[in-house]
C-alpha cells in the first residue's frame, strides 16, 4: 500500500516563526515585533527577534529539507520585510531573501509553496486601522502583485491567507495574540469580512501576475466534528456540527469557507450575529469568491461528535484519559479522514493537508539523539486515516508536516516544539530528530513506511 505517485509529501513553517533578523537590511517592523515587547504576554518574554536565525542560515535548513527527501516547503513570506510600510517602495534586499530561498529550495528538488499572510501584519499598516480599514484588502493585493511578479517564473503554488480565525480570533478578540485586541462583536466581524476581502482580492492579483499557471489555495483551520462511530445518524450529525453555527463566533469553519467556496455567507452565522454582522457592499461576495484550485487544511484535533460538543468551545467531548498532546491537544488521527471527506463533499476542491503535527519538550539526549516516538506515532496514526481517504476516492494532493523545524510557537515561545529538526535556541545548532529520519522512509516509500 502506497500513496498516489504525484502525492506531495512536505514541512511546513512560516516567515516569523523562524527567520529572526527583526530588523535586518530595511525589513519594516510587524504587529508580532511589537507584541512580543509587551510584558507578560508571551511565555518567559520570549521574541522571534532571532528565533531560528533562518535569515542568514537559510542554506543549512535547506540541506536538511533535502536529507530528509522533502518534495514541497510551504513557507510564507514576510509582508513587512518586503514592504516596511505595508505599502510603497519596495525592499529589494528583502525581496531578494526569498528570491535566493526559492533557488536553493529548487536546487535541492524542493519545490516551494507560499503563504503570502501568516499573520506578521506590517505595524505601519496597522495604525491606519488594520482588517479594519476596507483599503486593508488593496494592500494586500498590492503586496501580493509584488511578491509573484519576482518570483512566479519560478513559482506556481501559492496560498493567500492562513487561518484567518486565528489571527482575527485571538489576536482581535482575545487578545493573546498580536496585535493584542478585544474589538467589539461588530468590529470584529468587520475585520472578518476585511480579511476575507483580502483573500479574494489576494487571488485576483495572483492570476493577473503571474508569469505560468498558478495552483491557488486558502488555508484556514480545518475544525473537524468526528462522529462516534460510522453508523449514517452519527455521520450525518458530525458533518452537521462540522459546519453548524452554534455559538456567535469566529471560530467556526463556514463562517470563513462559505464565503470563499460557495459565495455567500452562511445564514445560520448571519442569524446568530444579528445587527453585528459586517456590512457587505455590492460586488463584494464575488471579490471574495475567486476560483481557487485546492482546498488547504490546517487541522491538529478533533472533536467528538456528541450533544455536548461545542467546536470552539471548552469542551471537545472527548472522554477523561484521552491521549493529548504537549498543547493539551486531544490525538485525534481520524481528522484526516473526516476532514478531507467533509470538506470535498461541501466545497467540491481536491484537498491538501496544510498543516498537521504535534508539539512535544523534546530535548538532546545522552547518546546525542533526538528521541520522539510519540510524534512518529502521531504522524503514521494520522497518515493511516488520510490514506483511507485517497482510498476512497477524495482527492488528497499533499500533506505537509508541522513544523519543519522547532520555532518561535507564538504566544508559547519557544516551549512547544513541533519540529522534525531539533534546535537548540542558544547555539543555533541543528539535527535530525528520529522523527525526520523515520519521514525521509515514509517518503522514500511512497508512504509504505507509515501504513504497514
Amino acid at each position: 500500500m502506497t500513496f498516489p505517485d504525484r502525492f506531495v509529501w512536505g514541512a511546513a513553517a512560516a516567515a516569523y516563526q523562524i527567520e529572526g533578523a527583526v530588523d535586518a537590511d530595511g525589513k519594516g517592523p510587524s504587529v508580532w515585533d511589537l507584541y512580543c515587547r509587551r510584558p507578560g504576554v508571551i511565555w518567559h518574554g520570549h521574541t522571534g527577534d532571532v528565533a531560528c536565525d533562518h535569515y542568514r542560515r537559510y542554506e543549512e535548513d535547506v540541506a536538511l529539507m533535502r536529507a530528509i527527501g522533502l518534495r514541497g516547503y510551504r513557507m510564507s513570506v514576510s509582508w513587512p520585510r518586503v514592504l516596511p510600510e505595508g505599502t510603497g517602495p519596495v525592499n529589494a534586499r528583502g525581496l531578494d531573501f526569498y528570491d535566493r530561498l526559492v533557488d536553493c529550495l529548487l536546487a535541492a528538488g524542493v519545490e516551494p509553496w507560499i503563504t503570502l499572510f501568516h499573520w506578521d501584519y506590517p505595524q505601519a499598516l496597522f495604525e491606519r486601522g488594520g482588517w479594519l480599514n476596507r483599503d486593508a484588502a488593496r494592500w494586500f493585493a498590492d503586496y501580493v502583485a509584488v511578491v509573484v511578479d519576482r518570483l512566479s517564473d519560478r513559482v506556481r503554488r501559492w496560498m493567500t491567507l492562513n487561518e484567518p480565525q486565528v489571527f482575527v480570533g485571538m489576536g482581535h478578540r482575545d487578545g493573546t495574540h498580536a496585535p493584542g485586541l478585544r474589538l467589539t462583536p461588530a468590529e470584529l466581524l468587520r475585520a472578518s469580512h476585511v480579511a476575507l476581502l483580502a483573500h479574494g482580492e489576494g487571488v485576483r492579483a495572483i492570476r493577473a501576475t503571474t508569469r505560468q499557471p498558478a495552483a491557488v489555495g486558502y488555508a484556514p483551520v480545518g475544525q473537524v466534528v468526528i462522529p462516534d462511530d460510522e453508523s449514517e445518524p452519527s455521520v450525518a450529525l458530525a458533518r452537521r456540527l462540522t459546519f453548524a453555527m452554534r455559538e456567535p463566533t469566529v471560530w467556526t469553519n463556514s463562517w470563513w469557507m462559505d464565503p470563499v467556496f460557495l459565495g455567500h455567507y452562511p445564514e445560520d452565522g448571519l442569524a446568530q450575529f444579528g445587527r453585528d454582522a459586517p456590512p457587505i457592499r455590492s460586488g463584494d461576495l464575488e471579490a471574495i469568491r475567486q476560483p481557487l484550485d485546492f482546498f488547504g487544511i490546517n487541522s491538529y484535533m478533533g472533536y467528538l461528535a456528541s450533544a455536548r460538543t461545542r467546536a470552539g468551545g471548552a469542551d471537545d467531548g472527548w472522554p477523561a484519559g484521552h491521549p493529548r498532546t504537549g498543547f493539551d491537544w486531544p490525538v485525534t488521527p481520524e481528522i484526516l479522514y473526516w476532514g478531507p471527506r467533509f470538506f470535498h463533499e461541501r466545497y467540491g476542491l481536491p484537498v491538501v493537508v496544510t498543516e498537521n503535527g504535534v508539539s512535544g519538550r523534546d530535548w538532546v539526549c545522552l547518546d546525542g539523539a533526538v528521541h520522539d516516538p510519540a510524534r512518529i506515532d502521531y504522524v503514521a496514526r494520522h497518515l493511516r486515516w488520510l490514506h483511507r481517504a485517497i482510498e476512497e476516492g477524495i482527492p488528497v494532493e499533499g500533506y505537509f508536516y508541522w513544523s519543519i523545524m522547532d520555532n518561535f510557537e507564538w504566544a508559547e515561545g519557544y516551549k512547544e516544539r513541533f519540529g522534525l529538526v531539533h534546535v537548540d535556541f542558544r547555539t543555533q545548532e541543528r539535527r535530525l530528530k528520529d522523527s525526520a529520519r523515520w519521514y525521509r522512509q515514509v517518503i522514500a516509500t511512497g508512504g509504505r513506511a507509515a501504513l504497514e
